[in-house]
């Protein structure tokens, strides 16, 4: 009998409350054993993963991360400490993670997952835990998942707010679930969306969204529970509210190959922009003419100084793009003129808009031309 097939005696012991479990008992608990899980990324989201994936059983956990541990990490990246400054995440972590249940391998690869490496890597594992923080690798993680047919168990943080999904899941009937194209076709304009590092991350939230993510790879491997196929998560930790979204119950995306994620991420199109000058502006409204005036600034910025309209702060727009018009022409407008045209592309490209306007050298110029106090 190999040793993957039974629970050692330190094993029933260390496994105990989970073998007591109605519907895990110790079937569930061997193919937690027998399983093996790569964890992209050993950051936020990746250090409670792997944490909790060690301490359930995962048999074989490989982590991949090029980083070194920063003291700004350590708010939020519990699996580390003041005195590993400076060391590599993946070689802590593998320590770490062996001094919790000495019953599993860890596999640390200090180098960041590539389009020339990812194949040969992921080719070994039944799940991939996405915990990275930038579009591209999340990209390459998906089509990778997709290429090799593995699911990809997904989460995201900013700020107060988190995601999570389960992708390209092989279902009882044959067919795979929904992938992360299906939910992000194109990646978004990279101004749009700051990382951590620029807009902040609540530490408790990588907890939560890393836990989460853990549960739902322990649901797989173990075949217990419903796993979050064709839906996605989202979370505030705010008000601690919840939405469920249902996502396309079969892929419309195909993925034939890697490309170059860096590109990709980079080379989204941009629309052509329309723009109008203070001077048009001022004609329009002294016409009363029909038309929403948007602030894309911050809710400060817009209360030291504004030509009206409603606020809609360019990093809310994601979830507020509903609150712009489409019936009518919508001049944006900021400091002065490059946030308001990265709203512009965004709008147009991701949502459709085709009655946008960019305010040309923005409340500054109207400022020098008519004298308002920004």
């Amino acid at each position: 009998m190999k040793a993957e097939d039974f629970l050692t005696d330190p094993e029933l012991a260390y496994y105990s409350r989970h073998l007591v479990l109605p519907e895990f008992g110790e079937a569930g608990q061997l193919r937690l054993k027998k399983g093996k899980v790569l964890v992209v990324g050993a950051g936020g989201l990746g250090a409670p993963l792997l944490t909790y994936l060690a301490a359930a059983g995962v048999g074989t956990i490989g982590v991949i991360d090029p980083d070194c541990i920063e003291a700004s990490n350590l708010h939020r990246q519990v699996l580390y400490g003041y005195a590993d400054i400076g060391q590599p995440k993946v070689e802590v972590a593998a320590q770490r993670l062996q001094e919790l249940n000495p019953h599993i391998e860890v596999v640390a690869m200090q180098d960041s997952l590539t389009a020339a490496n990812a194949l040969d890597i992921i080719k070994d594992y039944d799940v991939v835990a996405d915990g990275t923080d930038n579009f591209a690798t999340r990209y390459l993680v998906n089509d990778a998942c997709v290429l090799l047919g593995k699911p990809n168990v997904y989460a995201s943080i900013y700020r107060y707010e988190g995601q999570l999904s389960v992708f390209n899941l092989l279902r009882s009937d044959g067919s795979r679930g929904p992938h992360y194209r299906d939910l992000y076709p194109q990646p978004p304009a990279g101004a749009l969306i700051p990382n951590c590092a620029e807009g902040g991350v609540l530490g408790v939230l990588a907890g939560i969204m890393g836990s989460l993510q853990a549960n739902e790879v322990i649901k797989i491997l173990s075949g217990s529970g419903q796993p979050l196929d064709g839906r996605l998560l989202l979370l505030d930790t705010r008000d601690l509210s919840t939405r469920l979204v249902r996502l396309p119950q079969q892929s419309t995306h195909q993925v034939t190959e890697l490309i170059d994620y860096e590109e990709f991420c980079q080379s989204t199109p941009t629309p052509q922009m329309k723009e109008i000058s203070v001077k048009e502006l001022k004609t329009w409204l002294e016409q009363n003419k029909d038309i929403q005036l948007v602030d894309v600034r911050t809710a400060l910025e817009h209360r030291l100084g504004n030509i009206g309209g409603t606020l809609v702060p360019l990093e809310e727009l994601q979830q507020r793009y509903h609150d712009i018009d489409r019936h009518k022409p919508v001049v944006l407008y900021c400091k002065v003129g490059e946030r308001s045209a990265v709203a512009l592309q965004y709008l147009q490209h991701t949502h459709g808009f085709t009655n946008l306007y960019n305010l040309q050298g923005g409340i500054m110029a109207w400022v020098q031309a008519y004298g308002l106090e920004a």
